[in-house]
């Protein structure tokens, strides 16, 4: 079309709209309606077509994102109504008494509540007028903000203009601006690549981000806003409650939370955190609590404010993930694959839920980068179940008696010599299985459940095998019923003890082939790496033959997966014990077929998610693989099914604001005994 000079303005507005749409389906529907090579053409064009008549430029045109800098850093702004603080409630306790203090100003008998999650990012203002953005502005000290407008303008998930043909003539939208945890990680990652300094956190590297003078680097930055409130309006009547303003500017065009919720009295409240908190740790992003609103705006007007807060509203927190405490020293331990991890040894602290005394350093670089010292203060950080990690190193707070760590040359457990391969972060100890440390660590991942599974040869048994020299290969497991009364010698094993492995042991030689594959500790190979081999090989003799330009045409295996695969296959004593455990009966069916083409589920993407009773998640992954489906970790609008048990979640609730067919564990049972699957 621009290479026609008799393009109109309204095909250049048309363009200009159909971009828009492009970019609110994929930055704030999370439904990208073409592949981004289409939408670049379309670009493209509408540079074209803005080159040969700037004076058409729509002031919502995408190519109007990025624009200058400011002469003389950021303007001072005046909010039109004060950005105001929340008061906190950091326990049950705290809501109950909130919710009776609310009731009684209202003179009611139960209040109805919003519920959205506390984005941990930088709250921002942003005014329109006439259906187009003018101005957005920091929050600031509450009464003043810094004038970012440039700065929030690249940010695709902000209309530029409202999405309706009647906007109201003025209108303030409040909102969160954050970084979610995978862009968060991509930019330290290409910080530290780059000898950058790194961002400790998601929030630290959103309010950096907003804070350039250069919209060009904010512009880079994998920034998202979810608006929260309609702060101020005029000529405009608001919705009589705070969840259908909430609905009224996704209409508009604005990200708002999908986790968002409606709820009556305290109760609701309650009940809300419990769920919030169990799936905290699997958002996309970082939450550090709960906002709960009165959701009647006539309410809210009658309850008012106190000094610098509202009446009607209150942050109930979660557990900190961060916080500080003193290294006391360091350790290193030796993994499975012979990796050694230095532990920072701290003074106990409770973040996360739980009191923490040791996080990882990670590596020798990772130590360098941060400048970590033994009697550092530093900020750690624990999320879930992850394990607790120094972030941070209060340099300002260096001790006289601060010490360099020093990183052993020789195996902590063995003494062999430690070697660090070219190109990688990792020191590894070269004694293999003479490594006492690697030996039990390779024989726990050997037995655990989603490997060979087999119940009752724990961590503390093997240790105890392992030091009597009864085990030292995986074969060896399977000969230990020749041994009934050196086992009977361990420690609390008495006759239904060792009866009862024995079983285990037995029943163990019947497994999948994958689950065989991941059992064998191959670096690199985990689960799903697994799966993909089986059902791409078929069986074990292809694989150990596969070269690594065969390994290469794998899904998701690279050239460095693949050299771990062929070097272990390589080495005769890898050979000598996968052989052994064959000869001991270890035996699998075709769990897949090779030509997946064939199969009835191929070419189809499932996520499984939530509890499930009649079989485990492991079991259905298996199951829908051998079926030629391919199981992914997330939900997308790629996803052709998701398989939900009990308590769901955030998966769940993707799924649905995606469309995407959600299938119950009574379905799935039914299709799998409809295919021949069980």
């Amino acid at each position: 079309m621009s290479d026609n000079p008799a393009f109109t303005l309204a095909d250049l507005q048309a363009l200009t709209k159909t971009l828009n749409d492009y970019s609110y389906a994929y930055h704030v529907q999370d439904a990208p309606m073409v592949p981004d090579a289409e939408y670049d053409r379309c670009y493209r064009e509408l540079q074209q077509m803005e080159a040969q008549h700037p004076e058409w430029v729509q002031p919502d045109s995408p190519t109007q994102r990025v624009g200058e800098k400011p002469d003389n850093g950021f303007a001072s702004v005046e909010h039109t109504i004060p950005m105001l603080s929340l008061d906190n409630a950091f326990d049950n306790d705290s809501m109950v008494d909130f919710d009776e203090r609310v009731r009684k100003l209202a003179k009611v008998a139960k209040i109805t509540y919003c519920c959205e999650p506390k984005l941990d990012g930088l709250a921002i203002s942003i005014r329109y007028e006439d259906g187009l953005l003018v101005r957005g502005v920091t929050r600031g000290d509450g009464l003043t903000g810094e004038d970012i407008t440039s700065n929030i303008k690249t940010i695709y998930s902000v209309p530029l203009k409202l999405r309706t043909d009647t906007p109201p003539p003025v209108l303030e939208v409040r909102g969160e601006i954050y970084m979610p945890k995978q862009g968060f990680d991509k930019l330290n990652q290409q910080a530290a690549e780059k000898g950058d300094k790194t961002f400790v956190n998601p929030r630290n590297a959103a309010a950096g981000s907003l804070r350039q003078l250069d919209p060009k680097v904010t512009a880079s930055r994998p920034l998202v806003l979810c608006a929260y409130s309609i702060g101020y309006a005029e000529g405009w009547e608001q919705p009589e409650s705070h969840y259908e303003g909430l609905l009224q500017l996704a209409e508009w065009g604005f990200k708002t939370n999908n986790l968002m919720a409606r709820v009556e009295g305290v109760q609701g409240c309650l009940e809300y955190y419990d769920k919030l908190a169990a799936e905290r740790d699997g958002l996309s992003y970082d939450i550090d609590g709960i906002v709960y609103k009165v959701d009647s705006i006539a309410q809210q007007k009658q309850l008012g404010f106190v000094a610098r807060a509202p009446r009607w509203a209150i942050a109930r927190k979660f557990p900190a993930q961060e916080e500080v405490t003193q290294i006391l020293g360091v350790d290193f331990q030796v993994g499975r694959t012979g990796a050694i991890t230095p532990v920072a040894r701290l003074q106990p602290t409770f973040v996360g839920g739980v009191t923490v005394s040791n996080a990882t350093l990670h590596n020798q670089d990772e130590i360098e980068r941060l400048g970590v010292k033994v009697n550092d203060w530093v900020v750690i950080r624990r999320a879930g179940d992850v394990i607790p990690q120094v972030v941070q190193v209060l340099a300002e707070r260096r001790p006289d008696d601060a010490q360099e760590v020093v990183f052993p040359t020789q195996c902590p457990v063995c003494d062999s010599d430690i070697e660090r391969v070219e190109g990688e972060a990792v020191q590894r100890c070269t004694g293999g299985l003479v490594c006492g440390a690697q030996l039990k660590e390779r024989l726990k991942h050997f037995v655990s459940r989603k490997a060979m599974d087999i119940d009752g040869l724990g961590e503390k048994l093997i240790e105890q095998l392992v030091d009597a020299k009864l085990v030292t290969t995986p074969v060896d497991i399977y000969l230990l019923k020749d041994k009934p009364a050196r086992l009977l010698a361990m420690e609390r094993m008495g006759d239904k003890s060792v009866e009862k492995l024995l079983n285990a042991i037995e029943q163990s030689k019947q497994t999948l082939f994958n689950r065989f594959l991941y059992a064998l500790g191959i670096r690199e190979v985990g689960e799903a790496t697994a799966r993909t081999l089986t059902q791409y090989f078929g069986t074990l003799e292809k694989l150990i033959s596969a070269s690594e330009a065969d390994l290469i045409e794998v899904e998701d295996v690279g050239p460095i997966v693949a050299q771990h695969i062929r070097m272990f296959f390589d080495q005769d004593d890898n050979v000598a014990t996968v052989e052994g455990l064959l000869a001991q009966g270890i035996t699998w069916q075709a769990a897949f077929k090779a030509d997946v083409s064939e199969q009835p589920l191929a070419g189809k993407t499932y996520v499984v998610t939530g509890t499930l009773s009649r079989y485990s998640r492991d079991e259905v992954k298996d199951l829908l693989i051998k079926l030629g489906a391919k199981v992914s970790g997330s939900v997308s609008a790629k996803t052709d099914c998701l398989v939900a048990g009990e308590k769901a979640g955030s998966k769940l609730t993707k799924a649905q604001s995606l469309d995407v067919p959600v299938m119950d564990e009574e379905a799935l049972h039914n299709m799998l005994l409809e295919l021949g699957a069980v």
